[in-house]
């Protein structure tokens, strides 16, 4: 493999290091700690795992943390109520709303009652149409992850022809709006895209994030192309792959993320961030 690997463990400590420095700074001068709420509806094993590694998180680098944990016959209502009081509640600086939901429950219609302040996964419509107009928004934690990875390589995005794969309300559309405002010129791809690979032979930059192993390979990347993979792929084997076939496009690639250790270790530090720039936002409204 030639391409240089983005190496998302290492600039997560990095970043978490900084994060946690600026929790102290804020503590010391509002007398808090930044404070995340998750809501989790019960029965599902991976959800509650997530929730457990945020908390660990959480408690590194001094952010507060607070589980409301619902039943999992949970009423429409009840859910809605709980985010509903959670926004409301001065002590709560973000909401992180654990998904998937189960079947008979609309997540549109619970995000309807968040705060979009508060709303650290930039799931929030109001977040949504703020980053599609360049202004500032609380942001998915995956795209500002890829982004900050790109960032911290220095690796130049201003007037570069970039393509995004996959057009996905938390990752693809919001990395596609970030390249954007980074000046870099933006495609979007989809599964109505003809001829994938002669729109990514023409793109210095790649990212991919459709959940589909292998999908982008070698013959469809420019030499020297910088291609950050979203993907998380677990194969009947147990390994876990990304969207890109790593052997074949890290002989082509001038840099790459690696799955594991690329743009996953990134998305939870982006969160506790996020969590951050909530709270100073709200407790410089409220000075």
């Amino acid at each position: 493999m030639t391409a240089t690997i983005l190496d998302g463990r290492a600039v997560s400590r990095t970043v978490q290091a900084e994060v946690q420095a600026e929790v102290q700074a804020f503590g010391a001068q509002y007398g808090i700690s930044p404070c995340l709420a998750v809501v989790q509806v019960q029965g599902d094993d991976a959800s509650e795992r997530y929730a457990r590694t945020i908390q660990k998180r959480c408690e590194t680098v001094g952010v507060a943390f607070r589980l409301e944990q619902l039943r999992v016959d949970v009423s429409q209502e009840v859910l809605n109520a709980t985010i509903g009081a959670l926004s409301a509640d001065d002590e709560v600086h973000g909401i992180l709303l654990q998904m998937p939901l189960p079947a008979a429950l609309s997540s549109d219609d619970a995000v309807r009652h968040l705060d979009y302040t508060k709303d650290v996964d930039g799931i929030h419509p109001v977040n949504a149409g703020l980053l599609s107009l360049g202004r500032p928004a609380l942001v998915p934690g995956t795209p500002a992850g890829g982004m900050e990875l790109l960032q911290r390589y220095d690796i130049p995005l201003a007037g570069r022809y970039a393509a995004v794969v996959g057009r996905s309300a938390i990752v693809g559309r919001p990395m596609a709006a970030l390249l954007v405002q980074a000046n870099a010129t933006v495609t979007v791809c989809h599964s109505k895209t003809p001829d994938l690979g002669r729109v990514l032979r023409s793109c210095e930059i790649v990212a991919v994030a459709v959940g589909r192993a292998g999908i982008v390979t070698g013959d469809m990347i420019a030499p020297g192309a910088v291609v950050i993979d979203f993907g998380i792929n677990v194969l009947a084997d147990g390994n876990m792959v990304g969207d890109v076939d790593a052997a074949s496009v890290g002989e082509v690639a001038g840099a790459l993320t690696p799955v594991p250790g690329g743009t996953g270790p990134m998305t939870n530090v982006m969160l506790l961030r996020n969590v951050l720039i909530a709270a100073r936002r709200q407790e410089e409204t409220r000075s």
